[in-house]
């Protein structure tokens, strides 16, 4: 029997308990020799920040994907924001991608587009009325330290400010929970700290983080959550090494 994703009200998502939830999921591709992932289970709370680590092709991005949808288990629940991935309809994929921010490391900006051009197509794309667009993209652009280059394109800015400008992006919807994929991969030592410390920033602001990353120095500094994939299985999680609730 197939069971409707619960959708919560933006008004109610301070509620949940977990804004994030695995048990027990499995992802096996048809093209594959194994699962890429297997007995996967944790949970996100409200306000956290954790790190996915683990080699290349461990299964981070494809938990990634999982959460907002890209993806559906092969077995096992997945929960985001309360909707239920294993059975979530086509017409509620948008509402739950409206709720989450997504950043990449290769920033997937429009070259043709400016930075504030870049934000606000995340803006016109889900319905935002023209009017508060212009004020919107400003607010982001300020918090991410881009105020300045509003008219530069993507060509003219270095590697993290391109990843600003896709972070902003991604916050422009207000969204409860940000998933970065190896969002500092792409850059250099101190544009990765400069990443790192907006994405900090955010979080302390009440936004969820979870940052896909096979930088082990700067996860090892951070003192933040770490979840530890490797060859489709979660090997470790600081939270329950730690004593809490895994």
């Amino acid at each position: 029997m197939r069971h409707p994703a619960e959708v919560v009200a933006p008004s109610r998502i301070r509620h949940l308990p977990d804004v994030i939830r695995f048990t027990n999921v499995a992802k096996r591709y048809a093209s594959g020799t194994g699962p890429a992932l297997e007995g996967i289970t944790f949970h996100i709370a409200r306000n956290e920040f954790a790190f996915l680590t683990g080699h290349s092709g461990a299964g981070k991005s494809t938990i990634l994907k999982l959460m907002y949808a890209e993806e559906r288990p092969s077995s096992g629940d997945v929960r985001t924001l309360g909707f239920r991935i294993p059975s979530i309809r086509p017409d509620e994929i948008p509402r739950l991608r409206r709720r989450l921010g997504v950043v990449f490391q290769d920033f997937r900006l429009l070259t043709d587009r400016t930075a504030a051009e870049n934000i606000a197509f995340a803006l016109e794309v889900t319905g935002a009325r023209e009017d508060v667009i212009p004020q919107r993209v400003a607010r982001v652009l300020e918090q991410v330290g881009l105020a300045g280059k509003a008219d530069a394109f993507p060509r003219e800015l270095s590697g993290g400010e391109q990843q600003r400008v896709a972070i902003a992006r991604a916050l422009v919807n207000d969204p409860a929970v940000l998933l970065a994929d190896e969002p500092t991969g792409n850059l250099d030592e101190r544009a990765t700290r400069g990443v790192y410390q907006l994405l900090r920033d955010i979080n302390d602001a009440g936004t969820v983080v979870l940052m896909a990353t096979h930088n082990l120095e700067l996860v090892r500094a951070s003192g933040k959550r770490i979840l530890e994939l490797r060859d489709g299985t979660l090997v470790f999680d600081s939270a329950a090494d730690q004593g809490g609730e895994p």
